[in-house]
């Protein structure tokens, strides 16, 4: 898969992609947000639109399905705590949904009638928001995918406290890109939790205050990461993410 198809909506212009019938389109949606010391503020979008490409690089060569992937969004939902870092960019639900509304409907208008949302950012949440547009654009097919959730992480990593700049983050963005990353400079990535057990053992949910569950704003060590973990790990999610926007495309949802 040295040479990707016209997939990239970043790269790519209207002259390549006005002709050919597309399927489906990716929308990867992250953050702009602090990520330890090693990692960039934009990673989670990078990471959403890398294994977004891969992933449809795959189906449309392995399943003869073909999507576009559009530019990634880098307004993400932060806890509190984090407000407050600099250049940490907070953006309420509602900025959210009308940002989500404007781009279904550009679709809708277009004649795509299936888009999946490729999540970067665990602050995210964008299920009550496809609830609402699938009553009000009843022929689309709106699917969030977190692909950070799409395959255990415990056969490829080693650390048990990972989700935040952390050892699967730090190993993915070394295989994909490894110029953007400075291990030399990586904190440990010690966090804290909460004093509440019940929290802890997720029996109820707060969001947690980052001023006090972080010291260098991530959550799990990432000094163990190596760009062949990350790259075992992004073959095998972007394999089921492809296999998603196959069955997505030729079968019906019931």
């Amino acid at each position: 898969m040295n040479k990707k198809p016209n997939i990239d909506l970043s790269v790519e212009n209207y002259g390549n992609v006005k002709d050919i019938p597309y399927s489906y389109v990716v929308l990867p949606w992250g953050a702009t947000e602090p990520h330890n010391y090693h990692l960039p503020y934009m990673t989670d979008c990078y990471l959403a639109h890398d294994i977004a490409v891969d992933a449809v690089a795959k189906a449309w060569l392995e399943y003869g399905v073909k999507g576009m992937v559009l530019p990634p969004i880098p307004l993400g939902a932060q806890n509190p705590g984090q407000i407050e870092l600099p250049f940490c960019i907070h953006t309420r639900y509602e900025t959210q949904r009308a940002v989500l509304n404007d781009i279904v409907a550009s679709l809708q208008c277009q004649g795509f009638r299936i888009l999946i949302i490729m999540n970067g950012h665990g602050g995210n949440n964008f299920k009550s928001m496809i609830r609402d547009f699938m009553q009000d654009y009843p022929e689309m097919i709106i699917v969030n995918c977190d692909w950070f959730a799409v395959e255990k992480r415990e056969r490829y990593f080693e650390e048990v406290i990972d989700d935040h700049a952390g050892e699967q983050e730090t190993s993915v963005m070394l295989y994909y890109r490894p110029g953007l990353v400075n291990m030399d400079a990586a904190g440990d990535g010690k966090s804290r939790s909460f004093n509440i057990s019940s929290l802890n053992q997720k029996i109820g949910w707060a969001p947690r205050n980052w001023r006090y569950t972080s010291v260098d704003t991530g959550v799990g060590d990432p000094r163990k990461a190596t760009a062949s973990k990350g790259a075992e790990y992004a073959n095998v999610v972007t394999d089921k993410i492809a296999f998603l926007f196959n069955e997505l495309v030729n079968k019906k949802l019931y």
